[in-house]
Formats: C-alpha cells, sequence, structure tokens
C-alpha cells in the first residue's frame, strides 16, 4: 500500500516560496486551531454563544439611548434608529474583536509556537475566523430586527460581503501588525483595549458620518473602519451614495490594501525570532 509522505525542506534562498506553500500544506492545523478558538471563546459561561448577540444588542440600545434620545444626532435615513445603531455595530463588533483577539494570538499560543515548527501567520488568522463567526451569529438578529420594524431592505444587501471582506482584511492587517509588536514589547496588551475603546468613539457607530463638518472630513476618513460603517448603512438601510460615502469607502480599501502589504512585511522580518523572545 502506497503513502504519501510530506516533507518539509529548508533551502536557502527559498524561504519565501516554502513559506507560501508551507500555508497551504498546514491548512488542517488553521482549521483546528479556529474551531479551538470557537469552542474556547464561550466555554463554561452560563449563555454560552447566546453573548455573541447579546453584546451588540445591549450596546445598540445603550447607544439609542444616548445619541437618539438625549443627544437628538440626526440620522438622515428612512429607517428606525436602532436599525441604524446595529448596522453600525456589526462591522464595529467584528473589527474591534477581531484586533484584539488577532493582537494577542501569539502570547496566548506561547506553547504552541516555541515547540513546533508551522508558519505563525496562521495563529492570527484562526483568531479572526472566531470572530467571524460571532459576526455571523448577530447577523441573525439583525434578520430579526427587520421583521420587528417591518423594515425591507435594498437591493445592495446583497454587496454586504464585500464590506464584510473589507473588515475583514482591516481587522487582520492592524491585528497582524499589533501581534507581532505585542510579542517584543507586552505593553501593548494595555494600549490595544485603549485603542479599541478610542476608536468606538471617533468611529460612526452610534451617529452619521454625515454630522462631521467637511473641513474635518478627509481626517476623520483616515479611520479606515469609517468607509466600511458607511458601507454596511449603505447596504443595510439604503439611502443615497453621497461623494463623502464614495471617498471614504476609497480611502479605506486604499488603506487596508497599505496596512495588509506592510503588516505582512513586518511579521515575516520578526517572525524568525518569536520563538526566542515569547
Amino acid at each position: 500500500m502506497d503513502y504519501k509522505q510530506h516533507q518539509i525542506i529548508i533551502e536557502p534562498g527559498r524561504t519565501e516560496k516554502n513559506y507560501w506553500k508551507d500555508l497551504w500544506r498546514f491548512r488542517e492545523l488553521f482549521y483546528i486551531l479556529s474551531w479551538r478558538d470557537v469552542k474556547v471563546k464561550y466555554k463554561q459561561t452560563a449563555l454560552g454563544v447566546i453573548w455573541s448577540i447579546l453584546r451588540p444588542l445591549l450596546v445598540m440600545v445603550i447607544f439609542t439611548v444616548v445619541f437618539n434620545r438625549f443627544a437628538k444626532l440626526p440620522a438622515n435615513i428612512n429607517a428606525p434608529y436602532a436599525l441604524f445603531v446595529f448596522a453600525g455595530m456589526l462591522p464595529w463588533t467584528f473589527f474591534s474583536s477581531a484586533l484584539t483577539e488577532c493582537s494577542n494570538s501569539l502570547v496566548a499560543n506561547t506553547n504552541l509556537i516555541t515547540k513546533v515548527y508551522f508558519p505563525r501567520l496562521i495563529v492570527p488568522a484562526s483568531a479572526v475566523i472566531a470572530s467571524f463567526v460571532d459576526f455571523l451569529i448577530s447577523l441573525v438578529l439583525l434578520f430579526v430586527l427587520f421583521i420587528y420594524y417591518q423594515f425591507l431592505p435594498p437591493i445592495q444587501i446583497l454587496l454586504l460581503p464585500i464590506f464584510l471582506f473589507l473588515s475583514f482584511l482591516t481587522s487582520f492587517s492592524i491585528g497582524l501588525y499589533l501581534t507581532a509588536l505585542n510579542v517584543k514589547y507586552r505593553d501593548f496588551r494595555y494600549i490595544i483595549p485603549f485603542i479599541v475603546q478610542f476608536g468606538l468613539y471617533v468611529s460612526p457607530v452610534g451617529y452619521s458620518s454625515s454630522i462631521v463638518p467637511h473641513k474635518w472630513r478627509l481626517l476623520f476618513d483616515i479611520n479606515p473602519v469609517v468607509g466600511i460603517i458607511d458601507g454596511f448603512r449603505w447596504c443595510i438601510l439604503g439611502g443615497n451614495l453621497t461623494s463623502d460615502i464614495e471617498l471614504s469607502m476609497g480611502i479605506s480599501v486604499g488603506l487596508s490594501l497599505f496596512m495588509l502589504i506592510i503588516a505582512i512585511r513586518h511579521f515575516r522580518k520578526t517572525e524568525k525570532t518569536f520563538a526566542d523572545i515569547i
């Protein structure tokens, strides 16, 4: 009986080529780590995966009360304000969760990294996949809200996967860069929660991007999450695709691709030292 043998060949001068091949060879490990992260996330919790729905729901209620009832911020949409907030909460919750899990992934898998060879890129990628599962569960609540408010989504909701992919790309890019820094500088485990908390208020989650003065709009759009949230709302709630929204989407795409290139280069440059300093 013939058996297929898999060998890892280390050749001088062909590191990059063999590395990307190894990503495919270790695809089963990627699946195992992703599934493990999903199962461990809510292990020994009373509500389990219900937290995936409960967290964005509670934030939606709080933001609706604070920004709509108290602050009276305009949404400029023909949809319930709660739906407006939840359409912004979906990408933000996925982004913040993926960024946090991804940036801490290497430190959380110290034993695995120091004992076994595999492309380390698999670890942060699997952490983002676990957050993506949370997003899919939260997406169910969106359709429940559609029924509750008797709201018919527009045809462009079919384009939602494009902005989901952009959200995945952005969180993975930033998380990949931060996780490499977190291995060497453990201060980042305190900095990252602050970044996430600060990002919530400078991102149009509870308010519309249209209230930002035009002179500050470009600075506001440098936040790559802005274009993603605007894109999600346009897909879910409809409305006019203004030049400001088109600009924020374009900036988000450009920044995400740029950050991905920078993050991969930095990660690959420092990857060989992870096992020694982690």
